[in-house]
Formats: C-alpha cells, structure tokens, sequence
C-alpha cells in the first residue's frame, strides 16, 4: 500500500509543478485525470489458501473468494493453495517480492509464520488473515476474519455430552495437524474426554480426506473394539466414515448404533441430518470476502480498523431439529 500512496504523491507533485509554472486549464485537467488513474488503480492481492479440493468447504472459501477478487471490483488476484506450510510461506515470500498490496492467508499451520509477516511489513504489504489463526503477534497483521474454533469444538462436544448415553467410546477422526480447526475441534474434545471419563477408542488424522477417514473406521471395526461415536472434524470425514458402517452393516443416526458427526455445513451432509442418517453437524462459515473487502476498503482510505479480529457467527446442528429451511439457508 505504501507503493500505491507514493505513486499518488507523485502524480499529485506533477500537477503542482504544472500550475506553478503556467500551465493552462487544459494541463490542470490533464494532471487531475493522471491522479484519478493513479487512484483507480487495481488493488494488487495475492492470496494463499488450502487446496480447494480439500473439502466442500474450501471449495465454498475459494469460489467466495474468487468472486469477490476480480478486475471488476478493481482487484488484481494472484492466488496460490497448498496444505504444507512451508510451501505457504514460499508462495508468501513470492507475493511479497512481486509487490502485492495485500497478503490474504489462510495458514496450513498456526506457526512459523512471524519471519515472513515481518517481510511483508518491511516490504509495505499488509496482511489479512481469513478462516485460520495463526500463532503471531497481532501488530504482524491487519485483521483477522476466522471462525472460533475452539468454540466449534466447544459447541460440538457440549451437544455431546447432552445427549447422555450410557457410555462413550468414541472414534475420533482429525482433520490436518496443526491447523487452527483441527486444533480447536480436537481440544474440546480432549479436554472433555479427561474430564467426563469418556474413551477415545482410536484418535488419528485423516487430513480431512473421506477414504483415509474410511480406511480408519474399518481398521476399528476389524479389530472388534466397541465404539458408539464417530467425532469427525469436517464432513468429508464423517461421510468416509459412514461408508465403513455401511459396509459393515452398522446402523447411524438417529436412535441407531453410531452417533455421526461432522462439521462445516455442506448441503448434502445437512439432509444427512434432515434424513436422520447423521446426529450432528457443526457450522464453520467460508463466505470471509466480503469482510475482507470491507477491511481492505477502509485501510485504503486511511480508517483504523476498530475490530482487528472478526469472529464469523456460526451455530450447530442437531438432526432432531434441523428444518429444510435450515438445509437450504445454512448448507454450503
């Protein structure tokens, strides 16, 4: 951004310069179209995110994000995925070198990442960080658009443990380690296992991927040991999980052997819900442009940015409750 005020300067130094030494109206005009060109120019962002592959969710993030990040609304995009943070930070250093005006993040990982938000400050680039914390002193950032994670987990594991069955063993399927989500959702669910006496029957990530989510529930089923919970930290999971019960004959649901739960709201696993096939699923809200927007917009013009962290609403969903109108507003 200090690139995009130094220009502006410039150009406003060469309409003075022109007037001091007599220019006509018409050179007055001229130079006030070169700083209104200056101004409308494109706001320079790169963006780095997960792959848009990962989940029905990220695919939501990206598309949202792709639609907002446009020529049309003045934007010059350059985006990069990967779900390895230190391929994140290389694509970081990359924006950087090229002069972006703004880095978007959604962080694989919540730390290792104080090196290059420093770059960016030398460099003039502001960073927004969207969807995903990150382990950084908040001075290395503008503003942070994320869901609460820990309130994901929270909200999940209280619903839980409402449900007061006779007992708990529970599969425990975890999204990419070290990520902000898997982070809070695994938490809650640690914390409440210590406290409640609950068994985690199997804890082990499937990096948000349906077979290796599969591939864990059966590995459970043929070992014979007991379990009434699958907790899956995204849906892609729980549904890789649901494969395996079905192959194996294991009723779900509602009243049945197997409480599944998922998180982030995607259409098709809501009329899971709707069909009493799932328990539960945890909202977590990729539709962050437009706050990103609002925050580049006001920085632009010079306003403080009175909220550095902006805690996107989210809620859960019981399949007891859950409506049509629910599926078709809240599904992704």
């Amino acid at each position: 951004m200090k690139k995009r005020i130094i220009s502006v300067l410039l150009a406003s130094m060469m309409a003075l310069s022109l007037v001091a030494c007599g220019g006509g109206s018409k050179d007055k005009e001229a130079s006030s179209n070169d700083v209104k060109a200056d101004k409308s120019e494109s706001i320079k962002v790169g963006i780095i995110n997960n792959d848009p592959n990962e989940s029905g969710y990220r695919t939501a993030n990206d598309k949202d994000m792709k639609a907002m990040f446009t020529k049309e609304n003045g934007y010059d995009a350059s985006f990069a995925y990967s779900l390895k943070n230190d391929e994140q930070i290389a694509s970081a250093q990359k924006f950087i070198q090229d002069g972006v005006d703004y880095l978007l993040l959604s962080a694989a990982d919540t730390a290792g990442w104080d090196s290059v938000l420093k770059d960016a400050q030398d460099a003039g680039t502001q960073v927004i960080l969207f969807d995903r914390t990150i382990d950084a002193d908040e001075s290395l950032y503008a503003a942070s658009i994320v869901s609460d994670m820990d309130k994901e987990g929270e909200t999940a594991v209280n619903w839980l443990r409402d449900q007061k069955l006779d007992e708990y063993n529970i599969i425990h399927i975890q999204g990419v380690m070290g990520s902000a989500a898997q982070k809070g959702r695994s938490g809650a669910l640690d914390e409440a296992a210590k406290s409640d006496g609950w068994k985690i029957v199997t804890q082990q990530t499937a990096e948000w991927n349906a077979e290796k989510a599969q591939q864990i529930v059966q590995s459970v089923i043929d070992s014979g040991e007991k379990f009434n919970v699958i907790y899956a930290e995204n849906d892609d999971m729980a549904k890789g999980a649901v494969a395996a019960l079905d192959k194996a004959n294991i009723s779900h649901g509602v009243g049945k052997d197997v409480v599944v739960m998922g998180f982030d709201c995607n259409k098709w696993a809501l009329e899971e819900l709707l069909a009493q096939n799932w328990n539960y699923d945890g909202q977590c809200n990729p539709f962050q442009a437009e706050y990103i927007a609002d925050v580049i917009e006001k920085l632009e013009a010079g306003e403080e940015i009175a909220e550095k962290t902006i805690i996107m609403d989210e809620k859960g969903f019981d399949a007891t409750t859950i409506t049509e109108d629910d599926v078709n507003q809240y599904g992704i």
